[in-house]
């Protein structure tokens, strides 16, 4: 049951991540965000809640799996990297839905991907199971840094 307990509580602080960018996200939907051009291989709005619930879910249970192996000597670094790169995860959802501003999101997002990469290298070194369930969260990144690209070049054309 304890085990159990610190999977939840993992599980929670990632999702907790996801709460504090929604808070920037929901007001701006509706009022911003559907106003822009989209790119034609912008997902449909109902899939952004989902992916990221269960994106979260992941890193959860990596997080908890790294966790488990704390006498490991890279588990500081990894956890510093871990929680650094979800600050900036927050983070972005503020920087573009929040700020409007897309350009310094897409700087951003490319730093958070680096993060990630980083954290997903040394979860792999400690748990091969824990970097495995970061590998979607990577995917997802990289096609949202190319989202994020493609709507500052297409509602800011003086851009390109």
């Amino acid at each position: 049951m304890k085990r159990f307990g610190q999977a939840l509580l993992a599980i929670l602080i990632c999702q907790v991540a996801g709460g504090i960018g929604a808070i920037a996200t929901y007001p701006n939907i509706a009022t911003w965000y559907d106003t822009l051009i989209e790119p034609v291989f912008a997902p449909p709005n109902w899939l952004f809640g989902p992916a990221w619930v269960l994106l979260y879910t992941l890193m959860g249970i990596a997080l908890f799996l790294v966790w488990e192996k704390r006498q490991d000597n890279r588990f500081g670094a990894a956890i510093i990297f871990f929680f650094t790169q979800l600050y900036f995860n927050a983070l972005w959802s503020h920087i573009f839905f929040g700020w409007h501003n897309l350009g310094l999101a897409y700087l951003e997002i490319l730093l958070l991907l680096g993060l990630i990469i980083i954290t997903t290298i040394f979860f792999f070194k400690i748990d091969k199971a824990a970097g495995w369930l970061m590998v979607p969260y990577i995917v997802w990144v990289t096609f949202a840094s190319f989202l994020n690209l493609a709507f500052w070049y297409l509602n800011y054309p003086y851009l390109g």
